[in-house]
């Protein structure tokens, strides 16, 4: 690479992360402010663990990333298999459209979408604004995330493996469990990720369909925001970074592990 690339990278880097240090240092300021640095206390960490409120919308949060990212990644890799056996070019292409659409509307659109259709089924049955609108958004518009990145992995699985397995007399079920499953489960793990990352990330879907009390992280920090700036912002944020981190080298860790043992075999 030239050096005007590395540059331009160092550049980019620095942009994207140079804020993100700056926010997780003044966390740390005693002086209680984004302006000066006067010393190093920790007293924003307490003060955010004895926030009682606020550690009920982390839970929350955490909540819902890890169940709407389990219960789309089931559903996105089973369609995922289902539009890899679709026969139908012309329903294949149009199914993968649908899903390309719903990664590339805006978020505001489909959050307006879910609160007209949440609403219209509150009017029948009763149903609030809450945690349940707030999960089944979140399994919406993960489950295009998971089909998009288990797809590709079909397509570059040995297709004779399956022939073979049916030839020697397996069951679908077994064709499923013992071929398919653990060639795609990088993929799967990747989908399963990133799905939590959505989740965890969305703001926009999330302040259509919170309400009755349910609040998500995004919308709480943004709720504080607006009254002014405090250090437990800068606490929470240097916290979920770190968590991030953690979970994506962990990620590259179980990966890396599947695939030298995926090799060895």
């Amino acid at each position: 690479m030239k050096w005007y690339g590395k540059l331009y990278i160092g550049i980019l880097i620095g942009i994207l992360y140079i804020p993100i240090i700056f926010l997780m240092v003044y966390s740390f300021n005693s002086a209680g402010n984004m302006i000066h640095f006067e010393g190093f206390t920790l007293e924003h960490y307490q003060a955010l663990f004895h926030n009682n409120k606020l550690l009920s919308v982390i839970f929350n949060t955490i909540a819902i990333a890890l169940i709407a990212a389990a219960i789309s990644t089931v559903i996105g890799t089973m369609g995922a298999i289902g539009l890899y056996h679709l026969r139908n070019k012309q329903l294949k292409v149009s199914l993968l459209t649908l899903n390309n659409v719903l990664m590339v509307s805006s978020d505001v659109v489909i959050g307006a979408s879910f609160l007209i259709m949440f609403t219209t089924i509150g009017h029948f049955t009763g149903l609030g604004l809450g945690f349940t609108t707030v999960l089944i958004s979140h399994i919406a518009f993960c489950i295009p995330i998971v089909v998009i990145i288990v797809l590709p992995r079909l397509y570059e699985m040995n297709s004779n493996m399956i022939r073979a397995a049916r030839d020697l007399g397996a069951t679908d079920y077994q064709v499923l469990s013992k071929v398919m499953l653990p060639q795609l489960f990088p993929g799967i793990l990747a989908g399963f990720f990133m799905a939590l990352t959505y989740s965890l990330d969305d703001f926009t879907v999330s302040f259509f369909v919170t309400g009755n009390g349910f609040s998500v992280l995004s919308v709480e920090v943004y709720a504080m925001a607006r009254k002014g700036i405090s250090m437990e912002i800068n606490a929470i944020s240097t916290l979920l970074f770190v968590i991030i981190i953690v979970g994506v080298i962990g990620y590259y860790t179980v990966q890396n592990i599947v695939t030298r043992n995926h090799h060895r075999k």
